[in-house]
């Protein structure tokens, strides 16, 4: 947003430096990263196989734990199925373990079924729920001309702004749009959301109706009106908080009420997004939309996980006035 609003003058306006604090910390979370005892614990071979079920029909042959292993180091390491699987067989011929049934790749077998829901009794403080469009590698066929074309998937990520972890996540067609995706978001929230900051995106009534239904009029809303927003007619008795933001903007400007609205802070949503991109990749390697979804939510995993392995802290270096 800064950027688009200072674009003209861009060439005038200083870069800001910064440096990192917890340098050594943060350096020795970057190499755990790369640590395949961080991924690979002792108990996933022991819980490898499933449990037998007792009801009729086929017995599975790994444990929801297996898959849930073989997608993460398939994302962490950037390896194709049968490259996780060699890796598996090495990993546990270097611990001493045989791992039943590797004849073939039980990531695809699983995926399509696998579930993850976060159960947090903690208050979210600041929850952002950004989309970002991701090359994915289904198809579509055009109903007009017989040619095929990949079709577009969106990501939609909810961030605790304070201690940096994914807290929702949501793989979509291209034609979900964001305030259609927020109600299943919402409802991987275990505790209770403190502030709700958003993009113009999902500025409307059925979006503030929704969070106020869901975590109470304690939620604080943040959202991003258009350049076009009128305050509502009932602005002049209590003007709702739509219209507080409206007439500051009018009255400060939007730089201003960004500033002191604290809606600077969905940059850290963006860069998040960016890290995924760096990280996990701008493609996905499924075929199916649901495998996808799975491959979605895994990559949610890695990068909650690598954030719990440390995070940089920067400080703003501040240019000395020469006399």
């Amino acid at each position: 947003m800064p950027h688009k609003f200072n674009a003209d003058r861009r060439d005038k306006i200083a870069k800001q430096k910064y440096q990192v604090t917890n340098w050594p910390a943060y350096n020795e979370g970057l190499r755990q990263r790369g640590d395949l005892t961080i991924w690979v614990k002792d108990e996933a071979l022991f819980l490898w196989t499933a449990r037998r079920r007792t009801s009729r029909g086929g017995q599975p042959k790994y444990a929801d734990l297996a898959i849930t292993l073989c997608l993460t180091l398939r994302v962490v390491y950037g390896l194709a199925l049968r490259q996780t699987q060699g890796l598996m067989r090495s990993v546990a011929a270097l611990m001493g373990s045989i791992l039943p049934c590797l004849t073939s790749p039980p990531c695809l077998a699983g995926a399509k079924g696998w579930r993850c829901r976060r159960q947090s009794p903690e208050p979210q403080h600041q929850v952002r729920s950004i989309w970002s469009s991701a090359r994915a590698s289904g198809w579509k066929t055009s109903t007009k001309t017989k040619a095929k074309r990949k079709r577009w998937r969106k990501l939609h990520l909810g961030l605790n702004l304070v201690s940096g972890e994914i807290v929702c996540s949501d793989l979509t067609a291209d034609d979900v749009g964001d305030p259609t995706a927020l109600p299943g978001l919402l409802d991987q929230i275990g505790g209770p959301v403190e502030k709700f900051i958003a993009d113009g995106a999902y500025d409307g009534t059925p979006t503030r109706d929704l969070l106020a239904t869901r975590f109470g009029e304690i939620v604080e809303v943040i959202i991003l009106p258009p350049k076009t927003a009128v305050a509502s007619p009932q602005s002049v008795l209590v003007p709702p908080v739509r219209d507080r933001h409206i007439a500051e903007i009018q009255t400060k400007g939007r730089m201003a009420w960004q500033k002191s609205s604290g809606y600077n802070k969905c940059s850290r949503a963006e860069t998040q997004m960016g890290r995924w991109k760096a990280v996990i990749g701008a493609k996905l390697k499924a075929r199916h939309f649901d495998n996808e979804k799975t491959e979605a939510k895994i990559g949610v995993r890695v990068l909650n996980r690598m954030t719990e392995l440390g995070r940089p802290k920067f400080e703003r270096l501040h240019e000395k006035c020469s006399g």
